[in-house]
């Protein structure tokens, strides 16, 4: 049995405008697309969702993550809920998922955005760091070090390393946060998703059987792209942009100085600004 994903929705000022789906990336949830949704509620139906185990969504039953299956489940629940051809936006680990979806599932993706997607490239030394998460008995040891950490000192860790300049966060987004890891924290599954996260970017990079390449993936896309990447991203190497740009059949690549790995909440207006402009493309594609 299937379990339904959480969702945060934000309708656009027209009724008959397209919708805009949003993934969050490892171990985040709908309210890391707040700021961006904001920008683009006045051109599209928002519509962000929890990935399964992450956020408030339940976790998969057998807890296995993977890229697959992520791509599974908001593929149903588009289709459960009547969506088809919609504006997909991934950040991260969600940038794989949508990735995969758009490869496979072409009838429901109108136009893809990928913001810093964690596609398969030599990684820098935190993301090494990050990877060992998914070795036997981290997540145990991980556990304890959250222990001796509270959610405040959880988060200033988590802005170093996302985020370019840590002082964007403003006091609002922090509270907000501060809530959300402390309502995670008495989750018992919450350690081993993110440790199940960090296996299915390892799956992906390291072409496991059952794991088509996200290279692979990038050239069946049909759907008009746009890839986004900030230069001082500590998680995905700034090189990827170039090969991602020549990766898929129709892309657009937006790279922005000073900016880290979540572009989307680190400088939502240019993103928004990239998004709006990609609109009119999915009109002179097939299905549009």
């Amino acid at each position: 049995m299937h379990q339904p994903l959480a969702t945060a929705y934000v309708p656009g000022a027209h009724p008959d405008a397209d919708t805009a789906v949003f993934l969050h990336g490892l171990g985040g949830w709908t309210h890391n697309w707040a700021a961006l949704i904001e920008r683009l509620r006045s051109s599209v139906h928002c519509l962000a969702l929890d990935l399964p185990g992450f956020g408030r969504s339940a976790p998969p039953p057998d807890g296995l993550v993977t890229v697959g299956r992520q791509a599974a489940a908001v593929a149903r629940h588009l289709v459960r809920t009547g969506h088809r051809r919609v504006h997909l936006v991934g950040n991260s680990l969600g940038g794989l998922t949508a990735l995969h979806l758009a490869a496979h599932r072409p009838e429901l993706v109108a136009t893809l955005t990928l913001v810093s997607p964690v596609l398969p490239a030599l990684p820098p030394p935190q993301a090494l760091r990050i990877s060992l998460l998914g070795l036997p008995g981290a997540a145990r040891l991980y556990a304890r070090l959250l222990s001796t950490r509270g959610p405040d000192r959880q988060l200033d860790d988590l802005y170093r390393l996302i985020y370019a300049d840590p002082s964007r966060v403003n006091a609002e987004q922090r509270a907000t946060e501060v809530r959300e890891r402390l309502r995670r924290a008495e989750l018992p599954y919450n350690q081993k998703m993110l440790v199940e996260g960090v296996r299915a970017v390892a799956r992906a990079h390291l072409r496991l059987p059952g794991e088509p390449s996200p290279w692979h993936q990038a050239r069946r896309v049909t759907a008009p792209t746009l890839l986004v990447f900030g230069r001082e991203d500590r998680l995905v190497p700034f090189r990827t942009a170039a090969r991602s740009y020549t990766a898929f059949r129709d892309a657009r690549l937006l790279t922005l100085p000073g900016v880290g790995h979540v572009a989307m909440q680190e400088h939502p207006d240019a993103v928004a600004a990239a998004f709006r402009a990609l609109l009119p493309e999915a009109r002179r594609t097939p299905g549009g």
